[in-house]
């Protein structure tokens, strides 16, 4: 591994190549990334932290850019759902290997409202829909009784039928507080710049590689 090496080729990033408003920047760069044809370019690694200080990461999908936030879809009771309950600080990393870029924010999570929740529940394909029902997401489980679960959900709400989002399922929006924007550039002098709020502004600098 230390042998590794990767030269990165950006064409580097000046402050006046970026949006005033960081969440619009964000958009751009995401639906940029959409554009390239770049595999699942809405992951991110989401990193929570529970009661007792123990910080855990994942990979989720980051499904609009709204309210001057950013929106995931999850189980409320899950790990992630447990952990933001206890503290609503949370950051995430959006990164596209291809492009040499990677956009990291920290920010508080709080629910959308149940409409919005259903809203999306509903646009979502049909074995999401039963496997959300039917999963105890990041609770223990075995696969014979999760699988005899979702078949008999398929038959109580064959396809094309009206399932009914989970009370335990729904939205979260990430409210930002710090956005950083990285560019990769030839000999380690990447581009980092950070926005920052103060006074209900967003502010920027630039930071060292």
């Amino acid at each position: 591994m230390r042998d590794i090496r990767e030269e990165y080729q950006g064409k580097g990033l000046s402050e006046a190549d970026l949006l005033a408003d960081p969440v619009e920047q964000v958009r751009l760069w995401v639906e940029e990334a959409v554009n390239a044809g770049l595999p699942v370019a809405n992951a991110m690694t989401l990193a929570t932290v529970n009661a007792e200080g123990q910080p855990s990461a994942r990979t989720v999908l980051l499904k609009g850019v709204e309210q001057g936030g950013f929106v995931f879809f999850t189980h409320y009771d899950s790990r992630k759902g447990d952990d933001i309950e206890a503290s609503d600080k949370v950051a995430f990393v959006l990164y596209w290997s291809p492009m040499d870029r990677q956009i990291t924010v920290q920010g508080r999570a709080r629910k959308v409202d149940a409409e919005t929740s259903r809203a999306y529940f509903k646009t979502r394909p049909y074995g999401s829909q039963i496997s959300a029902v039917a999963s105890p997401q990041s609770r223990p489980v075995d696969l014979e009784t999760l699988e005899a679960d979702v078949a008999q959900l398929r038959q109580e709400y064959p396809e094309g039928s009206d399932i009914p989002m989970p009370e335990n399922w729904g939205g979260y929006l990430i409210v930002p507080e710090e956005i950083q924007f990285w560019q990769g550039r030839p000999n380690r002098l990447h581009d980092r710049v950070r926005y920052f709020q103060e006074e209900g502004k967003w502010l920027r600098e630039r930071l060292a590689p």
